[in-house]
């Protein structure tokens, strides 16, 4: 069974930076893929980032050229690092694993996540 443990939000001001942390525990040994989400109060969850092989990454519109993914699947470690921040880049991120072929979280409650506040 693989856990994951987000980490490194916090209050950061407009245009400012923040890294994220993901950590999957338990058995990695098959972690192919991580993402990072997001969910900003009263709107649905998004794929912010994905990258595969620690190499293939895919980002959504709204962050391209801003936010930065890296991964170490053999450590189980995924980081999302967010430069120029807007507030609508406020919300509830979490990480997200491939074991193989399947995404661990899929529907329902994915914890409690970080929290990012972008705000003056």
């Amino acid at each position: 069974q693989v856990q994951l443990t987000e980490s490194g939000g916090g209050l950061v001001q407009p245009g400012g930076s923040l890294t994220l942390s993901c950590r999957a525990s338990g058995n990695i040994l098959r972690l192919t893929a991580m993402a990072w989400y997001r969910q900003a109060p009263g709107k649905q969850r998004e794929l912010v980032a994905a990258i595969i092989g620690n190499r293939v990454t895919n980002y959504a519109d709204s962050v391209r050229g801003r936010f930065t993914i890296a991964s170490d699947t053999a450590q189980g470690t995924a980081d999302l690092h967010l430069s120029d921040l807007k507030p609508e880049d406020a919300a509830v991120y979490y990480c997200n694993a491939r074991i193989g072929s399947i995404w661990l979280r899929t529907e329902g409650s994915w914890g409690q996540g970080t929290q990012v506040t972008v705000s003056s």
